[in-house]
């Protein structure tokens, strides 16, 4: 007689159950791709379905089948662009030692400045009027945050970020290609995640927190500002839009180094984001309407896929107006630069 009939005369249906069941909790042991809660519940569905001739490990195999060609959907897949990066973030969050992206971290190997840039600040600190920086050069930011807090009071969660943001005078030979500027912002910040709809957007984040932003330099090289913030988040569908105003804390008149930067860079800043597919097309308005689209600034970015290549993205960038940098903050630039991002507002 064959053994599997031999087995079901011999032992009831709720043995050979209990026996699946048991079989199944030993192999979460193993190295499986199928977790043991999902196996299970199939075979219990699948013990009606099959003849009486099919062993136990035909019935695992037959469900392994199954459940490897379904693939989970999680709530970061099915979120819209700023809610799943929320989503990212608190996969990440509770891991210790984590660094996850906070801004656009990218490389402009080739950012070109259609007005130049002006050298009589560098001519002036190192008293020497024969140095000329390169209208083209390469720039790159790195932009991390980490969390403090989680869940206080189950309203909110304390951040703090670091975001490095240098101007590299790469092509400069005749000057050891040196940094021409690098701009240091640390900053710390309350978020919020309230989630309100109206008119079909959703709030997705508000944020209040401190900024400081600096050059590190001395001299008539030094520039630095702190600023309170805020910052509003609302998307639809693939877009977002983001408003971002802020108060300067004032200092002393003679440890300001930038008395009139709030006449450059204003009080506010609006970034629009829309997403296709994995592109990415980023808007950025700064104290356009505040100074009479004077001294203001616009920014436009585009991150595009690189084939199938799942760790960078192509990066093109291009930025009209005043405050660039903060050595260049009431200076006008009209640059556009191309590159690599590894990853971006959306």
């Amino acid at each position: 007689m064959d053994k599997t009939k031999f087995l079901f005369m011999v032992y009831p249906l709720k043995t050979l159950i209990l026996m699946a069941i048991l079989c199944t909790t030993l192999l979460c042991f193993m190295p499986k791709k199928v977790c043991a809660e999902p196996l299970s519940d199939c075979m219990f569905k699948k013990l009606n379905e099959v003849s009486g001739e099919t062993t136990i490990n035909e019935l695992r195999s037959l469900c392994e089948q199954d459940l490897s060609s379904v693939k989970p959907v999680s709530k970061a897949d099915q979120a819209e662009p700023v809610a799943k990066r929320l989503e990212q973030d608190k996969e990440n969050i509770l891991k210790p030692f984590t660094l996850m992206a906070h801004r656009p971290n990218y490389i402009l190997v080739a950012a070109h400045n259609s007005k130049g840039y002006n050298s009589d600040l560098f001519q002036l600190q190192y008293n020497d009027p024969t140095i000329e920086a390169d209208d083209t050069e390469a720039q790159f930011q790195i932009s991390v945050k980490t969390p403090l807090a989680i869940d206080l009071f189950n309203t909110f969660d304390i951040y703090a970020a670091y975001t490095n943001r240098s101007f590299w005078q790469l092509y400069n030979n005749d000057r050891s290609s040196p940094f021409r500027e690098t701009n240091h912002e640390p900053e710390a910040w309350l978020q919020f995640n309230p989630e309100w709809s109206f008119l079909g957007f959703s709030n997705t984040a508000n944020s209040l927190g401190i900024n400081h932003q600096s050059n590190g330099r001395g001299g008539v090289l030094s520039r630095s500002w702190n600023r309170i913030f805020a910052n509003f988040v609302i998307e639809r569908g693939s877009f977002a839009l983001a408003m971002k105003p802020w108060y300067r804390i004032k200092e002393d008149a003679e440890d300001d180094d930038n008395p009139d930067i709030t006449d450059y860079l204003g009080h506010y800043e609006i970034r629009a984001g829309y997403k296709y597919q994995n592109n990415v097309f980023a808007l950025m308005s700064r104290n356009n309407i505040e100074s009479g689209f004077e001294k203001g600034a616009l920014e436009l970015s585009w991150s595009f896929p690189l084939g199938n290549y799942p760790y960078l993205k192509g990066y093109v960038q291009w930025f009209s107006g005043y405050g660039e940098s903060l050595i260049d903050y009431n200076q006008y630039v009209n640059k556009i630069g191309f590159g690599l991002a590894l990853t971006d507002w959306l």
